[in-house]
């Protein structure tokens, strides 16, 4: 389940990041790195280069960012993801029609779908999110082929960092930790709570025991209601995510994009910031627009070239994430090893799954093994006559 699409801080023109203005400094010229960021970006979206660049890949196919990774030509890989690497779980995307998450809101009467993820809506009605969030919640789905065919990327020390809009913490689940992700649209992971001048934080299982037990989650210190870490409209994507992106884009070696058709800003844009000798990958069911030249330039959008004459690092695999991924890693040679973890990793979820049910009833064959005694007992009370309260 990908984050609603969220509002942008205030930024510096020649920055992804919060402006010095807004925190109360005075800002400073940019640096010499983020001039030629620009200068870049500019040659790229209106194809101003002087040379056109020589293909970095074999061939512009899945098969040849194989051989570019079997080739140790890259050890820094980003991968960004959407809501579509999770819908094999179970969860649904936000705007497919007949089963995207907006087209089935309609039982919580809101006055537009969108109005569930707006922090206005939310302060005046906060039942419907906490309603669907206990349908939605982490805990109840198990990763999917293509969570783990990223944690396989950082085992093998090649990713460098997961950019992803979703909330559902999956990624964590398969083992990302906090150095390997960027939860760009937040997350359910922590909570805070809403009273500005509070702001206690929770964590993932208090929250999950309160909105399972609860009509709403209140905050033990001042019994104000308290709000998963996730991005609402309005909301200011997390710091983290602009100060990261600075540093880690430039360094990147392949991109990945899997499960989003990069609708969403600032998320999109950050497709624009990897180096021209950068290959990007997309695996989405769909292919993403080409971009407008005129919103790249702005930095709000990515512009990619799949198959014209001047395409020379481009390749999209349409279809399902997990199909894309297993596709791969079979030409990586890593496919057994991918679906050997699955298999392992599902059969423990299943097993944690099946053990704490159990736990409910853990004395059900002592009580099978006492029948014949309960028997003798309700026999011995009919042979008195002894009468019993109606039940």
């Amino acid at each position: 389940m990908s984050g609603p699409q969220a509002s942008v801080p205030k930024t510096d023109p020649n920055s992804g990041s919060e402006s010095a203005d807004s925190q109360g400094e005075a800002s400073e010229p940019a640096d010499g790195s983020e001039m030629d960021f620009l200068r870049n970006l500019l040659s790229r979206s209106l194809d101003l280069r002087e040379q056109q660049p020589t293909n970095i890949l074999d061939e512009l196919s899945l098969g040849g960012i194989a051989k570019y990774i079997l080739n140790k030509k890259c050890e820094k890989i980003i991968c960004m993801v959407g809501a579509g690497i999770s819908t094999s779980a179970g969860i649904p995307d936000f705007r497919s029609p007949g089963t995207g998450l907006y087209h089935n809101l309609q039982k919580y009467e809101l006055p537009y779908p969108e109005a569930i993820f707006e922090t206005g809506y939310f302060k005046q009605h906060p039942e419907p999110f906490f309603a669907l969030a206990k349908e939605l919640y982490p805990g109840q789905f198990k990763p999917t082929v293509c969570h783990y065919f990223m944690r396989m990327l950082r085992d093998k020390k090649l990713l460098l960092r997961c950019y992803t809009q979703n909330i559902d913490t999956l990624e964590r689940v398969v083992g990302l930790k906090d150095e390997d992700l960027i939860e760009a649209h937040g997350t359910f992971y922590t909570s805070h709570c809403t009273n500005s001048v509070c702001r206690k934080q929770y964590n993932l299982e208090w929250m999950k025991t309160q909105i399972f037990t609860k009509p709403l989650p209140k905050c033990e210190q001042c019994n104000s209601v308290v709000k998963p870490d996730i991005v609402f409209f309005g909301e200011s994507l997390p710091q983290r995510f602009f100060a990261t992106m600075e540093s880690d884009f430039p360094k990147c070696d392949l991109l990945i994009i899997m499960g989003t058709s990069l609708q969403v800003q600032p998320f999109a844009s950050l497709a624009s910031r990897v180096s021209d000798t950068t290959p990007r990958l997309l695996i989405n069911k769909e292919i993403t627009r080409q971009g407008n030249p005129v919103m790249a330039l702005l930095g709000l959008g990515a512009s990619f070239n799949f198959d014209s004459e001047k395409a020379y690092r481009d390749v999209a695999y349409v279809g399902s994430c997990d199909d894309g991924c297993l596709a791969l890693a079979d030409l990586l040679g890593w496919k057994e090893e991918l679906e050997d973890i699955v298999k392992k990793e599902h059969a423990l979820i299943d097993g944690k799954t099946q053990g704490a049910q159990g736990t409910a009833d853990p004395q059900a064959p002592e009580e099978k093994e006492s029948e014949p005694e309960v028997k003798r007992n309700e026999q011995a009370a009919d042979t008195e006559k002894v009468d019993t309260p109606a039940s």
